[in-house]
């Protein structure tokens, strides 16, 4: 069976084992989890007999998989109790992930809560720089995943990751998660091959194709720089299919784990429907 690299988000409720169980049973290629509860600043430590059967399950199966950071964090926090709780968190994320054999953690970069962008990329850049330095694990990525503007994110625009990778100097760490409903919502039309095209291009001037270390395949509730973050099942946003089938058959990106984050519908039926739209875009 050819392998796709095509799955979803899955919950981990129950033990993080159950999460493979689910992404088998909607027939995932690669899986995205929380490492914890994400609206939750801490969580109990995770054991080393659930890790191990977890890494077993994970090496058994060869299927890629990533985390994502919780929802609480905010980098771009001025100093205080959010920004204090928001590096501890982090750091916290990067050790579970490195237990659980996780090779990289999506995370939001920031918002700046009124500060300005310049402010907010400066804080961002240098309290993800100071977690780095001092995190006990060495292995597991951070990739920045691009946002669509909502509020005072930051993210939206690709110099913002550009200039936060370059501040942070730290290549061997950072990466980035290119999300096709933030990319739109944001501005960038990706909903036709042109569009597409010169989106990727921008991307690779500034950041480099080879830097992405994941996507999220969701399409949009909302139109073309909205600057409003609702995902849509594959095909029945404002994005459509195009741009799907478009990167599914880049080479390029053939190795490339593409996450669902799509509404997950009865016991989880959506996730099989959307799965088997983006197969069939597959070239043979």
């Amino acid at each position: 069976m050819k392998m796709d690299f095509i799955g979803a988000h899955m919950s981990m409720a129950g033990g993080y084992s159950r999460a493979w169980d689910r992404a088998e049973e909607a027939g995932c290629h690669a899986m995205q989890i929380f490492t914890k509860n994400n609206m939750q600043w801490e969580a109990g430590p995770i054991s080393q007999d659930s890790a191990e059967v977890f890494r077993k399950r994970t090496a058994a199966l060869r299927l890629p998989v990533c985390g994502h950071a919780g929802y609480l964090i905010n980098l771009g926090a001025k100093a205080g109790p959010t920004a204090r709780r928001s590096l501890i968190a982090l750091s916290d994320e990067l050790d579970r992930a490195e237990l659980l054999g996780l090779p990289f953690l999506v995370l939001h970069p920031g918002n700046h809560m009124g500060a300005g962008e310049k402010n907010g990329i400066r804080t961002i850049s240098s309290n993800l720089r100071s977690v780095l330095k001092k995190s006990k694990t060495k292995k597991v990525k951070v990739a920045l995943e691009t946002t669509a503007g909502q509020g005072t994110g930051i993210g939206h625009r690709f110099e913002h990751l550009a200039e936060i990778y370059e501040r942070v100097d730290m290549p061997s760490r950072i990466g980035f998660c290119l999300d096709t409903c933030h990319v739109f919502a944001a501005g960038y039309d990706i909903s036709h091959a042109r569009g597409l095209a010169t989106t990727l291009k921008e991307f690779d001037k500034l950041l480099g194709l080879e830097k992405i270390l994941g996507f999220h395949f969701n399409d949009s509730k909302t139109g073309l720089g909205s600057r409003v973050d609702r995902h849509e099942h594959v095909g029945k946003g404002h994005i459509g299919i195009e741009p799907f089938k478009e990167l599914l058959n880049t080479h390029a990106f053939a190795r490339v784990p593409k996450i669902l984050e799509t509404p997950k519908g009865i016991n989880g039926r959506a996730d099989i429907h959307n799965l088997k739209i983006l197969r069939g875009l597959i070239r043979k």
